[in-house]
This record gives structure tokens, sequence and C-alpha cells, in this order.
């Protein structure tokens, strides 16, 4: 399994430094990430668009690929479980409370037994806290 936190799917919607690198791993297996991720990279994409970095037409293509990819991934949605875990990983590392849920969904996908998934991550204090957890950070 491969966890993906929401900096990672950004770049598969606007181009960066490490699009084609995402890219590629995101054709390799399917994307598991949690419910509100979606809402975490349409803010980056807003964001860009009205600090100019993303013109009017890359905006609609981001969204749309965005829009695509959604309907492709699996989510993870179950809130008590997670909330449980974020509330352990925040007095264990040192995370913002999105990273901390996001690395607490892929701890509850994972079943609590991160070893041998992947973790897939642009933040670096989220992939040091995963790879504290056991996961094998990549991206």
């Amino acid at each position: 399994m491969r966890y993906w936190d929401a900096s990672a799917i950004v770049p598969l919607c606007v181009q960066e430094d490490s699009s084609a690198r995402l890219r590629a791993l995101a054709g390799a297996e399917p994307i598991v990430t949690w419910c509100s991720s979606i809402v975490e990279v349409k803010s980056a994409i807003e964001q860009r668009a009205r600090d100019g970095s993303l013109k009017p037409d890359a905006r609609e293509k981001a969204l749309a690929g965005l829009r695509e990819l959604a309907e492709a991934w699996t989510e993870v949605a179950a809130i008590g479980p997670v909330r449980e875990r974020a509330l352990r990983l925040l007095a264990v590392h040192a995370l913002r409370a999105a990273a901390a849920v996001q690395l607490a969904a892929a701890l509850v996908v994972t079943e609590d037994r991160p070893t041998g998934h992947s973790f897939v991550s642009s933040e670096g204090r989220l992939r040091a806290a995963a790879q504290r957890e056991g996961f094998v950070v990549v991206g």
C-alpha cells in the first residue's frame, strides 16, 4: 500500500520540480489518502491562483486533474480512529494538525503495521515522522 499525503498530490495537479517523479509513482500503485486531502490540494491550487503563480487556464487544468485523481483514489474516512492516532502523533512528533491527521490516516489504513508500506509526502517534518513510525518514505 502506498499512502499519499496531500503535499505529494499537489504536484500531480500543478507543475513542480517533483511532478514527473511523483506522476511515475502514482502510475505504479493506486493512491490511498485521507478523505480531506481533496480540500488541502484544492487550497494549494487556489492559493497559487490568487498569488498569480497559476494562470486561469492552468488553474482549470489543475482542478480537472484533481477531480480525476479524486475519482480514482481510495479515501480513508475513519474519523474516530484517525483522530485517536492523530492526538498521539501530536504528542510524539513536531507536526501541524493536518499533517498529524494525514499520518494517522496512513496508520489506520495499515492497521498500525506500517512496515513495508510506503508514505509519499513532500513535507519534511511529516516525512521524518512517517519514517519514525515505520513507513518507507518516498517522494
